[in-house]
């Protein structure tokens, strides 16, 4: 079905692929495109706790495809993209509201754990798409920067609202003015990655935490709970609060906590609810 990505399931996981590797899987209309449409896939598959998002070759992603980009700067031309997966319907909850509808922000969206398996370069949007994952694990070679500055551009791809949000606004700033190269170790350091593997461990590793997930948590909880820390960055402690006791109320009254309960005396794994995402 595709042409530059691949959508595998293995164990619980979605695992998404951006494979165009001999340009360090930079993005192209098309394979955004594609992409949008394997998340809305993996988000509908019951069989999918998480999902997993890497690249082929030794990148993540290097950001826009340069000719791509200079095609929109000289004529203000798209390139084509498959009509059939340009329709579908779109992934996510919409229930987020306008706030998540912009550029790949609807990421914060999907109703699934994301996680950004970084195995290499990631730069410019490539970055942006990874900091819209719920988290990143990387490999130890693996090299991050904004790039933006260097091209005569702006803080884009919603970097200025969630790069400040994952390491600070001084460490934020400092990427995005210097475009310096980050590298795993300081990526750990300040929070911008959550944990660090060898390149032949990454995968299997990322892939062992939504197993693990899959056997101990309610899909209900973590659909929810994502939903929870993405509407409260935007609300007030009050408010926030406030709709955490109203969530609260309905899990407790929900057959999931009955079977958590009851797993945790019973010294088994809980068998919870599968959630149907339509």
């Amino acid at each position: 079905m595709y042409k530059s990505i691949e959508l595998e399931v293995i164990g619980s996981a979605a695992v998404i692929t951006l494979n165009r590797p001999d340009s360090l899987n930079a993005l192209t209309n098309p394979m955004i495109v594609e992409f949008r449409h394997a998340l809305a896939q993996a988000e509908k598959d019951q069989n999918v706790t998480g999902i997993v998002l890497t690249g082929a070759g030794r990148g993540f992603c290097a950001g826009m495809d340069m000719n791509a980009l200079n095609s929109l700067s000289t004529t203000g031309e798209r390139e084509a993209v498959d009509s059939e997966l340009a329709l579908i319907t779109n992934p996510g909850d919409p229930d987020m509201g306008d706030d998540y509808i912009s550029g790949f922000t609807y990421m914060l969206t999907i109703r699934k754990p994301i996680i950004a398996a970084v195995n290499g370069a990631c730069a410019g949007l490539g970055l942006s798409i990874a900091l819209l994952c719920d988290m990143r694990f990387a490999a130890d070679n693996a090299k991050f920067v904004t790039s933006f500055s260097q091209r005569g551009l702006v803080a884009e791809h919603g970097q200025s609202w969630i790069l400040p949000r994952v390491v600070g606004p001084s460490r934020a700033l400092d990427m995005l003015w210097s475009s310096r190269r980050v590298l795993a170790d300081e990526a750990k350091e300040i929070g911008l990655i959550d944990k660090i593997f060898p390149p032949d461990q990454l995968l299997e590793a990322t892939l062992q935490y939504i197993d693990e997930l899959a056997k101990t948590a309610a899909p209900l909880s973590l659909k929810t709970m994502k939903k929870q820390v993405y509407r409260h960055l935007n609300m007030s402690l009050g408010d926030a609060m406030k709709e955490s006791d109203q969530l609260m109320a309905a899990s407790t009254a929900h057959d999931d906590f009955k079977e958590g309960v009851t797993s945790f005396l019973e010294k088994r794994l809980p068998n919870f609810e599968q959630v149907d995402i339509k």
